[in-house]
């Protein structure tokens, strides 16, 4: 990475200007064009990209997001774990705008997501607060609570109702697409299921095992201690922060 804008938004994103850092990496965009821009990204360190889109999302717009491509978001936006974000609210914000920005593809992105190592745990994180729903809709293709199951699938195990979700014919939407076009999670999940299938089955299957723990946990299930969580000590000095 030797181009001047970039190192120049580095060494502000180290000194936490994160607004300068972006002003910088625009200013590439109006002397040599978008095409510079998304050119230059795919150099750029992932945890720095990580740092301007974290102050950025559809309410706060930023060039960056409608330039980013999606094997670079892909790379940065797997490193939010690293801000320890529980309430996972950045991640909400920057999936939902880099993932349906204007004349976007979701699925290009969702693919990029689900192929890299740690890419479905984030779309986990994504959907955390919406595990029951995402299991509503995997049991009825609804998101209405008060739907009950296909009749057509009230008699299959839970195995076989995963294994239906990559059968083309057998996995049909019964909502349309404008029905949920909310380009936010509802969106997101209707679109992983009926275009990414595997991917939906291994964030639905994460965000179970999830509560799994969570419900050991609460029934006073041993849990490893602080240091058997910590990472290696050379991914500690990779954080993000």
């Amino acid at each position: 990475m030797n181009h001047p804008v970039l190192l120049k938004a580095e060494k502000l994103i180290r000194v936490g200007d994160i607004v300068g850092a972006e002003a910088a990496l625009v200013s590439l965009v109006e002397s040599e064009g978008d095409d510079a821009l998304v050119v230059a990204l795919d150099d750029f360190p992932a945890k720095d990209l990580l740092a301007v889109l974290r102050d950025f999302d559809s309410s706060r717009e930023s060039v960056v997001n409608l330039l980013v491509s999606p094997e670079k978001f892909a790379r940065a936006i797997v490193l939010e774990q690293r801000y320890g974000d529980r309430s996972h609210e950045r991640l909400h914000g920057m999936i939902n705008s880099v993932v349906f920005r204007a004349g976007g593809d979701p699925g290009e992105f969702l693919e990029a997501i689900g192929e890299i190592e740690g890419g479905s745990e984030t779309l986990a994180d994504y959907f955390c607060e919406r595990a029951e729903a995402i299991e509503h809709f995997f049991r009825t293709a609804t998101f209405d609570f008060f739907a009950d199951a296909d009749e057509g699938t009230d008699e299959l195990s839970d195995e076989e109702r995963l294994d239906l979700l990559s059968d083309s014919d057998a996995n049909r939407p019964f909502l349309n697409h404008s029905e949920v076009n909310d380009h936010d999670w509802m969106e997101l999940a209707w679109t992983l299921r009926y275009q990414h299938p595997e991917i939906f089955r291994e964030v639905l299957l994460i965000l179970r095992a999830r509560a799994r723990a969570e419900e050991g946990q609460a029934a006073g299930v041993a849990q490893p201690s602080s240091a058997e969580q910590r990472p290696p000590a050379g991914q500690e000095e990779e954080s993000a922060l």
